[in-house]
């Protein structure tokens, strides 16, 4: 199955992780370019992760004893910066 990730958009695909082995709880997946990214879901083994960063994805893998939020709220302030960016360029 795919999914579409927005240009200049993040999403959490946490539960979309299916396999029991995988050493990650969730994934934060950023895309940062002006494109539509699609991604394969469910993930089942880390290559999916160096597989959709060659796409353009950003990808922050996290495991049980990192956080959620903070982690999100680092890549949510840092896609907002590359947006007020691309914006002043554009004008």
């Amino acid at each position: 199955m795919k999914f579409v990730v927005r240009p200049m958009h993040i999403i959490s695909v946490g539960g979309y992780i299916i396999e029991t082995q995988f050493p990650f709880r969730n994934l934060i997946v950023v895309n940062p370019t002006e494109e539509p990214i699609k991604i394969d879901i469910p993930i089942f083994t880390e290559d999916w992760i160096e597989e959709h960063r060659q796409l353009g994805l950003e990808i922050t893998p996290l495991t049980e004893k990192e956080s959620f939020l903070s982690n999100f709220r680092k890549a949510k302030i840092k896609l907002e910066k590359l947006k007020k960016e691309k914006l002043t360029e554009k004008n």
